[in-house]
């Protein structure tokens, strides 16, 4: 299916699926595919959406984004995107694909003949170098409480500086908190584009499962300032920014699960998304069943809480919250 829902002159939009299998029903699962294209060469940047399959509010968001551009074109270049990478996992609002219980996001670049996952990672790779990109935005959601941020992986040795630079500056351009990855994930998409020398980042948009509005506009915002940084867009608002702390702007900050509880019991926070904590300073602390303190967890490294757990029972070893670490 192909439609052309733009008369605008100026660029041409097109929604259309790329086949990824046949069940054995015979129904096809199909991936969405979106294109906006400007009568203007330039740039061209892809948005990608639900890679795994309870994180909803990516698909949202690009659409939104596009409703946005039909209104107002593109200045130059082209915008594609994967809305929905996982369907299936989506329409069984799980992480996983759930016929073959793979992540996708550890299935990159795929092969064609593959397990499942990698075969569906090779249809989305493989279309994405096609048209050699000049940025991919991947839109994933946390915890469920959790604020938004935007992640760098780590530099691939194979990885150039220019393509690297580029990576890093678009996500100082997001307007949110950027946070340094410090594990290396050889088989996740964003990884694997920077191994093909494709920069790209990842924007976290908060909550999973359920579609935050807030989180939605501010994942509009954010990409619209990019495009406006790419100078295919032209903004009419101030660039955007977060609401985040001033003492956080500005500053490097790498990721952290740690520390974790060291004992089973209720999880009580102490701290939420968003606030800034120190060294020594008491985040949680774990109770048994009959209200008898277990431990206190406390802050290992200055930073600020990004997320915490989506469930309040602790056991040994388990993370319970999330950081941006100075």
């Amino acid at each position: 299916m192909k439609t052309n829902r733009d008369k605008d002159q100026r660029q041409k939009v097109r929604y259309s699926f790329q086949k990824i299998l046949t069940g054995s029903d015979l129904s096809r699962r199909r991936l969405p595919f979106m294109v906006i294209e400007s009568v203007n060469p330039g740039p061209v940047v892809w948005l990608t959406g639900c890679i795994h399959g309870d994180e909803v509010t990516g698909i949202v968001t690009i659409q939104e984004v596009f409703k946005k551009i039909q209104k107002q074109p593109l200045r130059k270049g082209a915008i594609y995107a994967f809305p929905l990478m996982n369907p299936i996992g989506f329409e069984a609002g799980t992480r996983n694909i759930t016929i073959s219980r793979e992540d996708l996001n550890r299935s990159f670049p795929g092969g064609k003949n593959g397990s499942l996952a990698e075969r569906i990672a090779d249809k989305i790779f493989t279309t994405i170098k096609q048209t050699k990109p000049a940025l991919l935005l991947d839109l994933h959601n946390d915890w469920m409480k959790s604020i938004p941020y935007t992640i760098m992986d780590p530099k691939p040795e194979q990885t150039n500086k220019q393509t690297y630079d580029k990576a890093k500056k678009a996500a100082e351009k997001s307007g949110f908190p950027v946070i340094q990855e410090t594990e290396v994930i050889r088989k996740s998409f964003t990884y694997s584009l920077l191994e093909n020398n494709i920069p790209a980042l990842t924007i976290e948009l908060g909550e999973s499962y359920v579609v935050n509005e807030t989180n939605v506009q501010y994942g509009v915002k954010s990409i619209l300032g990019i495009l406006a940084w790419l100078e295919m867009f032209e903004s009419k608002d101030e660039p955007f920014n977060f609401e985040s702390p001033e003492t956080i702007r500005g500053k490097s900050l790498v990721f952290a699960s740690e520390p974790v509880s060291s004992a089973s019991g209720i999880i009580r926070f102490m701290a939420k998304p968003g606030d800034i904590v120190k060294k020594g300073q008491a985040l949680a602390k774990i109770y048994n069943t009959f209200g008898k303190l277990q431990d206190t967890v406390v802050c290992l490294h200055n930073g600020i809480v990004l997320g915490h757990s989506d469930s309040s029972v602790a056991y040994p070893g388990a993370p319970i919250m999330a950081f941006g670490v100075f």
